[in-house]
């Protein structure tokens, strides 16, 4: 899953990068609302966390004017404004409101809980063969067997169940579990692929095509 976060307070901005990587979101920063809007033209977020009050001014109206071009990215405002008709605007355009100060778990749990809810059309289970990918209950089964996944295998896992047997860029691959701070000549996503080959056990169904990427068969 793959987070926006806008706040043009460094020390803050960074641990929330931190904070959320560590939770295996995938997460670009800006520091205000001209930088925000690149990102969001060329990338596609699971939520977009933004502070309030930002130099180019309150992130509350251009989240409204994005929302009546029908832009329906969940959206978590943080703010240090905690007066009730604060509250009241930030829910009109956002779907949740979170005041300074705050803990960092809070953040990581709501956004989570932002992203579920944003992913409404994905099926809620994904299949192929004896391959089964809960995306709900965020469980996965091979045969009789559970398998423990990290949160960027699930991703990367998710996405080779939802292409029917298409091969998927190691691009987006990439993109999916991380982001474009990883060069695609990484080896990161090989590391990964060896783990869930692993993880899948025999016979082999993940493989690898030359040049593109990997696809499941």
């Amino acid at each position: 899953m793959r987070v926006l976060v806008t706040e043009d307070d460094a020390i803050l901005r960074i641990a929330l990068d931190a904070s959320l990587r560590g939770a295996g979101f995938a997460v670009d920063t800006a520091v205000d609302l001209p930088q925000a809007d690149e990102a969001l033209s060329v990338n596609g977020y699971d939520c977009a966390v933004f502070d309030r009050m930002l130099p180019a001014g309150d992130s509350l109206r251009y989240v409204a004017d994005r929302r009546r071009t029908g832009w329906a990215v969940p959206v978590l405002f943080l703010t240090a404004r905690d007066a009730v008709s604060d509250r009241v605007d930030g829910l009109a355009w956002g779907d949740d409101y979170l005041v300074k100060p705050f803990a960092t778990a809070e953040l990581v749990a709501r956004v989570g809980s932002l992203c579920r809810r944003g992913d409404t059309g994905r099926a809620p289970v994904l299949r192929h063969g004896d391959l089964e990918l809960d995306v709900g209950r965020h469980e996965a089964r091979r045969g009789d067997r559970v398998l423990t996944l990290t949160a960027k295998e699930f991703m990367v896992l998710e996405r080779l169940l939802a292409a029917n047997g298409e091969p998927v860029r190691r691009t987006e691959l990439i993109a999916i579990a991380w982001d474009e701070l990883v060069p695609p000549a990484s080896n990161v996503l090989d590391v990964l692929i060896a783990q869930l080959r692993r993880k899948l056990g025999p016979p082999s169904v993940l493989h690898t095509i030359r040049g593109v990427g990997y696809l499941l068969r």
